[in-house]
């Protein structure tokens, strides 16, 4: 039986839902019987290829986000928005309620942790910021909503299981995290 192709992106969140992911601890070996990841921040690949699932963490921020979330749809037949930020914009929304040149000033030259004594805000060398950061399903169609921040370790193992039996799963409330 060939494994099913699994493909994932973290796009403007933290790690939490990757890190949540790993939390699956000794069932992820049973789980990787099953799966191939294709593509992942921790996969050393180039182009997102075709894939059966796709698995979005984070929100969209930048137009090169929203170019992956799109790639991603393109070629994956199950799109997964997985943890708070992709399904609800998360913590990145905090900035939609400032200007798009006020965040880049604060991200490079006002945060205390900040070097930068010429106060030099990157331009062509990041991506452009869009004008306001917004869940993933502003911009692409999602198939399973896995809410949480991150999402529980063991939805993550379920909604697994359940794309390998062949079912779109709808997570149940009671699976759901809020904290």
């Amino acid at each position: 039986m060939s494994k099913v192709k699994v493909a994932t992106v973290w796009l403007e969140a933290c790690a939490g839902c990757h890190m949540s992911f790993l939390d699956i601890d000794e069932r992820i070996v049973e789980l990787l019987e099953k799966v191939e990841i294709v593509y992942s921040p921790i996969v050393d690949a180039k182009e997102i290829p075709k894939a059966t699932v796709g698995v979005i963490s984070g929100g969209l921020g930048n137009e090169e986000e929203v170019h992956l979330a799109r790639k991603m749809r393109e070629q994956c037949d199950v799109i997964v928005a997985w943890g708070d930020c992709a399904v609800f914009g998360g913590i990145n929304c905090m900035r939609n309620f400032s200007d798009r040149e006020s965040a880049l000033r604060e991200g490079y030259i006002n945060t205390p942790s900040t070097v930068n004594p010429e106060g030099i805000i990157p331009h062509e060398d990041i991506p452009r910021l869009l004008p306001q950061a917004v869940p993933v399903d502003y911009e692409v169609d999602i198939d399973v909503y896995v809410p949480g921040c991150p999402p529980d370790a063991d939805t993550i193992l379920w909604v697994f299981q359940e794309l390998l039996e062949g079912r779109v799963p709808k997570v149940p409330s009671e699976m759901m995290r809020y904290d």
